[in-house]
């Protein structure tokens, strides 16, 4: 806790973002994390509440009282120092994470919750200024290997895991770069990629190898189309069987980066493309490299289809390349303004959400079904659409159109991002690993009752975890199953562990 009396005396304190007709203008970061004083008190405003809430509506169970007081005290390598022991990549969740750790503040039950994610977010910048974040190699090689595919959250944490506790550990990543979603899927205004080669350098000074470039599939696999929306830039190959012979253990910890489908009329026509096909070659051209064709959204009218992040992360992409309007079409209805606290509480409420991007331009519109996509030459020109509303039909909820209620606007550019409804399931045939019924590695989060070991597939020696395991979800429950996975392949090569879980 910070100052008993401190949230009596004290109102929360937002981060400084710059305006947005100025951040348009650039792809740089653009909020300013709180000075030390500011920093202090906010954290001062942290209650002796009894039973933190917050550290249990945080995924990876951050002990943010903890850190709060020390942060009050101005005692910041030892607040580093709990962020860390629960958190390998506070850089990370300090920038994206939405915070549910907020949500569940026992001050948010009347008032304003404690800017816990601004007080990491200093935390954590601090730290890499001040050169507190250092390598931390194992006094000991196991001499056992594990091969951890994909590069995102999940298998950067699970890799840092395991190379800690003593195990000679190579990430693959398929794409030419290290970094995964982190890398090709957030825009660099919401997160610039040097935090990530900064944890790449510490990574490599602890003993992780890293292989970009290199997609692993099947033996003789096709791999010249991966799917729908599925973007891969490197060129080697790498057989599943070969890291299961090769390796004492194998993670699979890719992202579930096949996209939601939108099969009406229309949807062939040049201009209408998932989100990930778009988003990805920004932030290769901000890296440097030539993207020859690249899709823009200059001198258009851009529609985003989906109202979550990926469909925020469109629209102020699409601002900044210069789009004539950006109009969001989101299928359910607008949420309420402010949620009903007492009713939710310590629970992720549905409410209202206004991101950074929409504060800088975008038509924003609820209860939308897209019918058609009308154009000429093969190029797509409008979208037709249509409202709806939810109604009870023989015992079941379904959304309806509402007569009379059909429309059409211009449209030069439709990118849809209605979310992802697996991982590449081409990766799971490959290992011979068993899916849900959703399409992920079909692995649980606890021993099983016949010997199975925690986030095991069927596959002997095969690991899953991640968006692989658990479906499209946050940066933060990736770090999370991440560092699960690593403890339980450390116990499975070691038959004990010492990593924290």
């Amino acid at each position: 806790m910070g100052k008993v009396t401190g949230f009596l005396e004290y109102a929360r304190l937002e981060e400084v973002a710059e305006k947005p007709d100025q951040r348009r203008g650039h792809w740089r970061e653009f909020i300013e994390h709180l000075a030390d004083e500011a920093s202090g008190v906010q954290a001062a405003r942290c209650m002796d509440c009894g039973i933190p809430f917050c550290s249990s509506g945080c995924p990876v169970n951050n002990v943010i009282p903890d850190f709060n007081d020390l942060v009050y005290r101005q005692d910041w390598q030892r607040a580093l120092d709990v962020l860390h022991s629960t958190n390998n990549f506070p850089e990370f969740t300090g920038r994206v994470c939405p915070a549910p750790c907020e949500a569940a503040c026992t001050l948010n039950i009347n008032s304003d919750p404690v800017g816990i994610k601004s007080i990491e977010h200093a935390i954590i910048d601090r730290a890499w200024a001040e050169g507190w974040v250092a390598p931390q190699p194992p006094s000991r090689k196991s001499g056992r290997s594990v091969a951890v595919v994909g590069s995102g959250p999940a298998g950067l944490a699970c890799a840092q895991q395991l190379a800690r506790a003593g195990h000679a550990v190579t990430v693959f990543e398929k794409n030419d770069r290290i970094g995964g979603l982190l890398r090709y899927g957030i825009p660099d205004f919401k997160m610039e990629k040097h935090h990530i080669d900064l944890r790449m350098q510490q990574m490599q000074a602890e003993g992780v190898a890293f292989r970009p470039g290199v997609l692993v599939c099947g033996e003789g696999e096709d791999t010249s189309a991966l799917g729908a929306g599925v973007v891969c830039l490197g060129g080697e190959r790498v057989a599943a069987g070969e890291l299961v012979d090769s390796f004492d253990a194998v993670v699979l910890a890719g992202g579930a980066e096949t996209p939601r489908e939108l099969p009406v009329p229309g949807r062939d026509l040049g201009g209408v493309v998932f989100a990930m096909e778009f988003l990805p070659q920004q932030n290769r051209l901000i890296a440097g490299d030539a993207v020859p064709g690249q899709l823009t959204a200059a001198g258009k009218h851009v529609v985003v289809i989906g109202g979550g992040d990926t469909g925020s992360d469109c629209v102020g992409t699409s601002n900044r390349q210069g789009a004539l309007s950006v109009t969001q079409f989101e299928l359910l209805a607008q949420p309420p303004q402010v949620e009903d606290k007492p009713l939710t509480w310590p629970y992720w409420p549905v409410k209202l959400r206004t991101s950074s991007s929409h504060e800088e331009g975008c038509q924003r519109d609820w209860s939308v079904a897209t019918k058609a996509f009308r154009g000429g030459k093969g190029q797509v020109a409008s979208l037709v659409a249509v409202r709806v509303e939810m109604r009870k039909e023989a015992g079941t909820m379904k959304f309806v159109e509402v007569p009379g209620s059909e429309f059409e606007i211009p449209a030069q550019l439709v990118l849809l991002a209605m979310g992802f409804v697996s991982p590449v399931l081409s990766v799971l045939k490959a290992f011979g690993v068993e899916t849900d019924s959703r399409g992920n590695a079909r692995a649980a989060v606890e021993d099983g009752p016949r010997g199975q070991r925690a986030y095991s597939t069927n596959t002997p020696k095969v690991f899953a975890a991640g968006d692989m395991r658990r479906g499209q979800s946050l940066v933060v429950w990736a770090i999370r199953e991440g560092r699960q996975c690593a403890r339980a392949v450390d116990e499975f090569l070691m038959g004990r562990s010492e990593l924290p879980r």
